[in-house]
């Protein structure tokens, strides 16, 4: 058994940010921080006070985290990034509604002193003798400190209090990590139980001390349950200040999940019942799980849940049963054509869900190239009048500035020659698609014409498939590529504008023309004769595409979207060995290319080179990041290894900025989660100079100074399939509408002539409806119940008593 946790974090937008440029406006993104680990960085929006992000994560984390943060930063090309203010949302305020958050909130100031992170160990005993009560507090070490000098590091040490005493420990030099071992003892006063109050402080020569972080204990709980272990630094209390809104507002949507996956054999039945589902007449279900998770999922969770379910369905190699379940569904109860999956039922967001988690390589295949022409050439293109400006373009003539007529003709231009390269790419990508998605779209092809079987509805088939793939594939591609992991950026006010035109063309392509010369977008005129000639070879294409033979099985890999020797990541980091470097240290990290899948991870010094050195993802124990005082470097991470010996060697890797850091480092936490062995705790530094830059520790071999990472990892589409998992998330569902369940056809036997009147069914479909249900209910309550075994196993590790340090 396993608990899991994971957040899903939206960051959407910002308003009224302050302009911190000399031009008025600010450059801001958006750092998000769980606890001390930094897991996402949005995209710099350039020149805005109300930028747009849209930017969602879903961050795998350990149970006990204890807040999530949001920086908001204006970007500086020369010097440091300027801090606009921050939001802080506890681990309470975010479970206090099962929904979760989705509000705009005020940014508040950023105080040095409530800047604390990182823990304390301590072991506390109460004495008595002749003289009365004495407390001994053992301070053993700190870890992860705030860096409060320029080095990156701190000077810390611990002051205790206890009622009108206090003692302190010795300052430890340039380190975030101290080991004092110091025992300090108070004496009890007279008067009232005293709390005890443990502060962090770094030593400055030179001005004030700088606050680190401090835990307090209340004498009910010195007497009762001494302190003995980690306990995490929190700031002084005081009111969080209201800035009234005066540094502006995000936008955020933020849910946490939290769940204990039991063993596969537990959701065994649920499993089989969901297969069994779409094998039965889709149109006349309305008792099955699929049926009922339906009819009961809503808002943001039915995209959690599509993906989960295309996920369980794709690992039993029926994701194509499934989606053609949903689409018979679909289809049956629709009875205007041009309504089809048009909604966001359950059908469209798992064909939406399945083209992502199977077509992602073949989406960038397609449209990469000219997405990065688009960006790299910056051309200015406009259509609408009302939106153009004839000084941003060069001169066409030595007369003046182009008319409005020359600058629609210029960008008609440059819009068919970006649009000609997607259009011929796109048409020219059948063999390239997914066999998996090809054979669903040839199930939906196949369900849409046998229900509008019509002449009138002859492009109803074309447009049901072209509704996914260029509507809600291509197109949202195009308009914002960094969602889509096809730039890293967003694009700036310009070139957004041009990807907006370009989206707008290939939805109308999508469309077949339906809508061309009707609304207000009149202005596209121009481009309607490309648009036609281009619509013209879509039907050629998805007949072309439907046109398949082979059976899903052999389409998709039963097990996993990305076989065992497949690359999950790729590209150029600079890497450095373990071994002292010469006296340049920063000047030894090199240049490689490196390969990341499921086995090895391998670097070489180019693509083409065929001499590689490999790392088996077996043998890796913990990957972290590295203090950038350590080599005066931004962005290194470490891979520690155990050869067969088990000897520990660790190799250092740098990237190129904090996302593409994230990325690799939760490729490479996914890739070596099976492994056994792994490390708790490693060294953030690296060892120089004969001692730990982190601790000071002297001993290479010294033990880990900082708990490891292994659990916050960042999902995407090419996580590994995890049914147990995704069992785990369809059962929390189905628990929503029990009640219902219960209400409506078993318990009253009287409601047979009601349901037969709401339904139309016959009694013998209603007592089939009855028995399916029974058996749902049934298999619920058999999950309940091992819920409840492994919660009273849980309370009986819990009475065992507290764990030492």
């Amino acid at each position: 058994m396993a608990k899991t946790s994971s957040l899903n974090v939206r960051v959407v937008e910002g308003r009224a940010l302050p302009a911190k440029d000399v031009s008025g406006s600010s450059d801001p993104y958006c750092l998000v921080k769980v606890d001390d680990e930094v897991v996402a960085r949005t995209a710099t929006v350039w020149k805005s006070l109300g930028p747009f992000w849209g930017e969602e994560y879903t961050v795998h984390l350990p149970l006990d985290f204890h807040q999530l943060a949001f920086y908001v930063l204006d970007e500086d090309t020369v010097g440091h990034d300027d801090v606009i203010g921050k939001i802080l949302l506890s681990k309470e305020a975010i479970t206090a509604d099962p929904r979760g958050i989705d509000s705009w909130i005020n940014l508040s100031r950023v105080d040095p002193d409530a800047e604390v992170q990182g823990e304390v160990c301590l072991s506390v005993q109460m004495l008595e003798d002749g003289r009365g009560r004495c407390l001994r507090c053992h301070v053993l070490q700190a870890r992860d400190l705030a860096p409060r000098d320029i080095s990156g590091t701190s000077d810390p040490f611990a002051r205790v209090f206890w009622g009108s005493q206090s003692l302190e420990t010795s300052t430890i030099k340039k380190t975030r990590f101290p080991h004092w071992d110091e025992v300090l003892e108070l004496r009890e006063m007279p008067g009232a139980p005293s709390p005890l109050r443990v502060e962090l402080w770094d030593w400055d020569m030179v001005g004030k001390n700088d606050f680190l972080g401090m835990v307090e204990f209340s004498p009910k709980t010195l007497q009762q349950k001494p302190p003995n272990g980690w306990f995490r630094l929190q700031p002084f209390p005081r009111a969080e200040e209201d800035s009234g809104g005066s540094l502006g507002a995000l936008r955020l949507k933020v849910r946490l999940i939290e769940d204990r996956v039991l063993p596969s054999q537990c959701y065994q039945p649920l499993v089989e019942l969901l297969m069994e589902s779409v094998l039965g007449p889709a149109e006349e279900d309305t008792a099955s799980p699929l049926a009922l998770l339906e009819e009961l999922t809503l808002g943001d969770c039915r995209q959690d849940l599509a993906t989960k379910l295309v996920k369980l369905f794709l690992g039993r190699g029926l994701a194509g049963r499934f989606l053609d379940y949903l689409t018979r569904r679909e289809v049956a109860r629709t009875m205007d054509p041009n309504t089809l999956f048009r909604s966001n039922s359950l059908a469209s967001k798992s064909m939406e869900q399945f083209m992502k988690l199977v077509g992602m390589p073949y989406l960038h295949e397609v449209l990469k190239p000219v997405i990065s022409r688009v960006f790299e050439e910056k051309k200015y293109m406009e259509l609408d009048p009302s939106k153009m400006d004839l000084g941003r373009t060069r001169r066409i003539s030595f007369k003046g500035a182009p008319s409005e007529e020359q600058m629609r003709e210029t960008s008609l231009g440059l819009l068919t020659g970006y649009l000609g390269p997607i259009v011929d790419a796109i048409m020219g990508s059948v063999g390239r698609c997914p066999p998996a998605m090809r054979l669903a779209f040839k199930q939906l092809h196949r369900r849409v014409e046998e229900r509008f079987p019509q002449a009138e509805h002859q492009d109803v088939k074309y447009l049901a498939i072209s509704g996914f793939l260029f509507l809600r594939f291509f197109a949202p591609a195009i308009l914002t590529p960094k969602l889509f992991d096809l730039r890293d950026q967003h694009a700036d006010p310009q070139t957004s504008r041009s990807l907006l035109l370009l989206a707008k063309a290939v939805q109308s392509i999508g469309n077949l023309g339906q809508q061309l010369g009707q609304g207000k977008e009149l202005w596209m005129a121009p481009l309607h004769p490309f648009l036609l000639q281009s619509i013209s070879r879509v039907r050629d294409f998805l007949d072309q595409l439907v046109d398949v033979d082979g059976d899903e099985g052999a389409a998709v890999p039963a097990r996993a979207l990305v076989p065992p020797s497949a690359i999950v990541r790729e590209g150029y980091l600079l890497k450095r060995k373990e071994e002292p470097a010469s006296l340049a240290t920063r000047f030894a990290f090199k240049k490689r290319y490196v390969w990341l899948s499921g086995e090895t991870l391998s670097f070489s010094k180019s693509p083409e080179w065929q001499t590689r050195h490999s790392i088996p993802v077996s043998h890796i124990r913990a990957v972290e990041r590295v203090d950038e005082g350590a080599f005066q470097l931004p962005h290194v991470m470490q891979v520690v290894t155990q050869d067969g010996a088990g000897a520990l060697h660790t190799t250092y890797l740098q990237c190129k900025n904090v996302n593409e850091l994230n990325q690799w480092l939760s490729a490479l936490r996914k890739a070596s989660a099976p492994n056994p062995d792994k490390l708790a705790a490693c060294h953030p530094g690296a060892f120089r100079s004969a001692r730990w830059t982190c601790c000071l520790q002297a001993e290479r071999s010294a033990a880990g100074c900082s708990r490891t990472h292994s659990a916050v990892t960042l999902g995407d589409w090419s996580d590994p399939l995890d049914p147990d998992a995704e069992a785990q998330t369809v059962y929390r569902q189905l628990l929503l509408g029990r009640d219902q369940l219960r209400l409506k056809l078993l318990e009253d036997s009287n409601m047979d002539t009601t349901l037969e009147a709401d339904t139309g069914a016959c009694p013998e479909v209603l007592a089939r409806q009855r028995a399916a249900a029974a058996r749902l209910l049934e298999v619920l309550a058999d999950l309940d119940h091992a819920h409840e075994e492994f919660q009273r196993q849980e309370r009986g590790k819990v009475a065992l008593g507290p764990l030492g340090p």
